[in-house]
């Protein structure tokens, strides 16, 4: 890499963690050129400087520019950065695949389990592009994509196996409100992505149900022992989860009502049915999708996760919410460690 040319980062695509995380790189001075599906999403972007789909209020930086034609967007990245639903990524992927430059590194910011598979988003990237794990990097913590659109303050953890290649993602996403930290756990920091949002999904519906702050803590709580469980037996650091892509993620998404997992669980506890819940909460949430390829995980690796079981079993509408309110509830008394 020349380092007396700018910096490009590829961004896939215009939703509103990608256009979060396409601002974070701009205003850390990297030139970023965001991909978007829609033409006028694009058009926008680049005349009024605006994402009108998801922040018709803020002003994106004039280093950000946007094009819906993928191979024009790769063309000459140093990182391409993928926020797009895990559930696609596969499909997706494939098409942009032949465009990724042969010294890019993927930056993934998906926090999904792929249905079927049971894969992880950097094992899809590198299962379709065959590319080096060494260049497949995730971006993970608590990081609501409204609040950082704000210039609130915000911190991440970048994980890829390759250490040199983490500290690259560092410097190019570095900025006075969003301070990102490296590590080499991968398997942590997507699992802790991941399982989050199915005990966000827990949470809002305790709320949704009136159950208070005690109650709301002690899922959060036993929720990261079952994340940690499932992390650690798949080859995580324990430490990994207890950091800002494990405590740190399921706080910030289980607390706030800028959460869609929380706010679809939410909708549940309140009474909504799944069609209902789905139309009222808009975006893509994640925790619905993959509860079902996460308890899958549990099972193949011996792994009991009493939470994510009783959230799957509710969004398969084999249980009822009274049903599944008991039983999170009810876990037979036993020691904590």
């Amino acid at each position: 890499m020349n380092q007396h040319h700018p910096i490009r980062a590829a961004v896939f695509s215009a939703g509103s963690w990608g256009t979060a995380v396409g601002k974070i790189m701009a205003d850390a001075g990297t030139n970023v050129t965001m991909h978007a599906r829609r033409a006028e999403i694009a058009d926008a972007i680049n005349t009024t400087h605006k994402n009108p789909g998801y922040f018709p209020d803020v002003e994106l930086p004039p280093n950000l520019t946007a094009t819906t034609d993928a191979a024009a967007a790769l063309d000459g990245a140093d990182f391409l950065v993928l926020s797009i639903p895990a559930q696609s990524l596969r499909e997706s992927l494939a098409a942009w695949a032949p465009h990724i430059g042969p010294d890019t590194v993927i930056v993934s910011l998906m926090k999904g389990i792929e249905i079927g598979s049971g894969l992880r988003a950097s094992q899809v990237i590198t299962e379709v592009t065959g590319i080096d794990a060494d260049r497949v990097a995730v971006l993970s913590g608590p990081n609501l994509a409204r609040e950082i659109m704000d210039g609130q303050p915000a911190a991440a953890t970048i994980a890829c196996p390759d250490d040199i290649a983490a500290h690259r993602v560092q410097h190019a996403c570095y900025t006075p409100y969003f301070r990102p930290y490296t590590s080499t756990d991968v398997i942590g920091c997507e699992l802790g992505g991941a399982v989050k949002n199915v005990i966000a999904l827990a949470v809002g519906i305790a709320s949704g149900m009136g159950m208070g702050h005690n109650a709301q803590a002690m899922l959060i709580t036993r929720g990261l022992a079952e994340t940690t469980r499932l992390a650690t037996a798949m080859g995580a650091h324990p430490a990994t989860l207890s950091g800002l892509a494990g405590l740190g993620d399921l706080v910030a998404t289980c607390s706030s009502p800028l959460s869609r997992n929380r706010t679809f669980g939410a909708h549940l506890g309140q009474g909504l049915s799944m069609e209902q819940a789905t139309a009222a909460t808009r975006q893509t949430t994640e925790g619905v999708k993959s509860a079902a390829a996460i308890l899958a995980l549990a099972h193949a690796h011996d792994v009991e996760m009493p939470i994510t079981d009783v959230i799957s079993a509710l969004l398969n509408e084999k249980v009822t919410l009274s049903q599944a309110a008991a039983a999170l509830m009810q876990r037979p008394p036993k020691p904590e460690r």
